[in-house]
């Protein structure tokens, strides 16, 4: 990867110009038996057109607080990816009393209402589907996303010291991110490009957020991202790491 990247945000534009085709992201619920792969270029069309939902439709700015109460799945990724390309905070399970956009999935929708601002909901369907009902009281972003530029252009320049992500209540600049990433590569046992780390861990910690997309991002790795894990047997779990061809495994 580049070594000149300082944002979360760059380390996509650095994966994109290297190889587009690669997997980045590829998701599996094992509750429902979905799967879907993301290429880096599929991976960053979606970045790009929720940063666009963000900055145009939803005029948020540079240290805006966004919460994002969302598991461990393909679009939270997105989403952590979008507001670090516009420059906002993503704070991961945060108050959304105290942000400026609360993005739920259809667990946390009542929780998600106590946000003064926009409210976006996922169905979290698989294909990235619509709600069959929008939720009262707020935006479906099935139905929004779509119409979004396909291309990205901050307003202003994200500055890799500020405040880009807030998870178990410690506060990361883009920077740190990008670092920690790197700095804890090795144990993650990711070692350059073509690691790929299956994850079980959710989303609400460091640990999970970095096994589950930033480590793998930094490196030139790729993710299987598994939810609901616990529900695969032992059996079924040798046969994904022999398919997916994983070379670690956290969980």
């Amino acid at each position: 990867m580049n070594a000149t990247d300082r944002t979360p945000a760059d380390l996509l534009s650095s994966a994109l110009a290297a190889d587009p085709g690669r997997p980045l992201v590829t998701f599996y619920d094992d509750a429902t038996g979905e799967r879907v792969e993301l290429s880096v270029a599929t991976f960053a069309n979606w970045v790009a057109k929720t940063a666009n939902l963000l900055q145009d439709e939803l005029s948020v700015e540079p240290g805006d607080r966004v919460a994002l109460l969302l598991p461990a799945h393909w679009q939270t990724a997105v989403w952590l990816l979008a507001c670090a390309s516009v420059g906002v905070v993503a704070d991961v399970a945060g108050d959304p009393a105290a942000a400026d956009v609360a993005v739920s999935g259809p667990d946390a929708l009542e929780a998600a209402r106590a946000c003064s601002g926009a409210r976006i909901a996922l169905a979290l369907r698989p294909l990235g589907g619509r709600f069959p009902q929008p939720p009262e009281g707020f935006a479906d972003y099935a139905v929004e996303v779509p119409g979004q530029s396909d291309r990205f252009v901050p307003y202003a320049p994200v500055v890799p010291e500020e405040p880009a992500l807030i998870v178990a209540g410690r506060e990361f600049t883009g920077a740190e991110v990008v670092e920690r990433a790197r700095a804890e590569a090795t144990e993650l046992g990711l070692t350059g490009p073509g690691s790929r780390l299956l994850s079980g861990l959710p989303y609400d910690t460091w640990e999970g957020l970095n096994a589950g997309l930033y480590g793998p991002l930094a490196t030139g790795g790729s993710v299987v991202l598994c939810r609901n894990l616990d529900r695969l047997g032992s059996d079924a779990l040798d046969q994904r790491v022999e398919s997916e061809r994983v070379t670690v495994i956290a969980r």
